[in-house]
């Protein structure tokens, strides 16, 4: 995100700032700084889907079921695209919110309960990833826990007020390569590569209720709510910052070379996070599940799973536990702005606040607030008793579940020709759209309905 000045660009000014599309498309025709130009919001949306809770989801399944989830990570891509690419396309053609499009096409009464429950999922999720960070900074560091939890969320409070995000991800994207490590790691345990695949292409499924727990954990954590959110209103901005679109609204310059390539960066940034899944699943089955761990009860566990990764290194578990921290302390830190930004959009969209961050504090105040508030919201999280690890789990199968009516007005929205016009979901959008609500909404039931007590 690019900061520009808070006065409203007018229809004018957009015609002068923007250079011929044409002009554009030919200095940026060769190599890799015309790929560059790409990325965007869907790579960030991507990376920020591996946060903690995602990270200890995945290793869990890997811990728990062996290879038998690998299959899941086929299937969601596709769907987990789909909802993005219509969440993207809803806020590239209205240049609103998903929130603000709510707002604008049903009544308070089904937007404040939609707002009140994304909000309250981005709260657990924030809690559980900033009690995952201090759990993983005390393998390094003896701290307090409650110290450590603190600082962590102070200083990201500081960054998101302070510091633009467009620098902010620039640093901390280079933290989140430590998740290289397990696609480094799966090639030093000689896994079983055959068996892998069979794994991916067959699904394998078991009706009981652990199996079903972790079944909607990996959904939830992979088709989580706070990203429609968070990618409707970036690309929002994406458009403020290419002068697409005023800053005080109207209607987006739209071409269809502009969408082609959002959708691509939707694409690469739905490909890593699943494919980054699909490793961490791997290798927690091969290094957790085939030494017989199949519960992950602490930060200590989870890190086990990257020591073939150091064999032979003096102090292997320290420096296995060193490069799983900062992981986990990198996505962290760009995660846990992606969803408080993603509550503070949907509060400010709802009652027509002034909201973004390419505004500074003064010029958005209530925005800015509701960012320090969710994020301190989830820090006291850490305080009433809950464990940091089995949060994360516990975060996913909540995301699981309220992912379900999202999804379904999403579905709804995109389909519309009132609120997309000639942008709307096309047949293949729409497929992928209500399997994804299909397939969660048919786990979240099963889940449900597994507690239910038997005479």
């Amino acid at each position: 995100m690019i900061l520009l000045p808070d006065e409203a660009i007018t229809e004018a000014e957009l015609e002068t700032t923007q250079a011929p599309e044409g002009s554009k498309r030919r200095a940026n025709q060769n190599g890799f700084s015309r790929f560059l130009r790409i990325l965007g919001p869907g790579i960030i949306t991507g990376a920020a889907d591996d946060d903690p809770s995602g990270i200890a989801t995945y290793s869990q399944a890997g811990a728990q079921f062996g290879l038998s989830t690998l299959w899941i990570m086929l299937v969601t891509y596709p769907l987990m695209t789909a909802v993005q690419e219509a969440c993207m396309r809803i806020g590239a053609v209205t240049g609103k919110g998903l929130a603000a499009v709510l707002r604008d096409r049903y009544p308070r009464w089904l937007l404040l309960p939609v707002v009140l429950l994304v909000v309250a999922a981005n709260t657990f999720n924030i809690g559980s990833d900033i009690g995952a960070m201090a759990a993983s900074t005390q393998l390094l560091v003896p701290l307090p826990f409650p110290l450590l939890a603190v600082a962590f969320a102070v200083f990201m409070i500081l960054l998101e007020v302070f510091v633009s995000y467009k620098t902010y991800v620039k640093i901390l994207k280079w933290l989140a390569l430590a998740l290289v490590a397990y696609f480094v790691t799966a090639f030093l345990i000689h896994a079983d590569w055959m068996a892998a695949l069979k794994a991916t292409f067959i699904p394998h499924v078991e009706d009981t209720p652990d199996y079903l727990f972790i079944f909607v954990a990996i959904l939830g954590t992979t088709i989580s709510p706070y990203l429609f959110f968070w990618q409707t209103s970036e690309v929002v901005e994406d458009e403020i910052a290419a002068h697409r679109l005023a800053q005080r609204g109207g209607v987006p310059r739209l071409s269809r070379p502009y969408l082609k390539r959002l959708r691509l960066d939707n694409a690469l940034g739905m490909l890593f996070s699943n494919v980054t899944a699909w490793f961490i699943i791997l290798v927690g089955a091969v290094v957790l599940h085939g030494a017989g761990i199949t519960t992950i009860n602490s930060a200590a566990d989870a890190a086990r799973a990257l020591e073939p990764l150091v064999q032979g290194f003096p102090h292997a578990g320290v420096l296995a536990k060193l490069i799983f921290s900062v992981g986990i302390i990198g996505i962290g830190l760009l995660s846990v702005p992606v969803l408080a930004g993603s509550s503070s959009y949907a509060i400010s969209e709802a009652f027509n606040w002034n909201e973004g961050l390419f505004r500074k504090f003064k010029a958005a105040r209530a925005f800015y607030i509701i960012i320090i508030v969710s994020t301190l919201a989830g820090l006291l999280m850490n305080f009433i008793g809950l464990d940091p690890i089995k949060a994360l789990v516990l975060t996913a199968v909540f995301n699981g579940i309220a992912a379900v009516p999202l999804i379904l007005l999403v579905a709804i929205l995109s389909s519309s020709r009132k609120v997309m016009g000639e942008y709307r979901s096309g047949i293949w959008s729409r497929l992928g759209l209500w399997a994804a609500w299909a397939m969660m909404a048919a786990a979240a039931v099963a889940l449900l309905w597994s507690f239910i007590p038997r005479p």
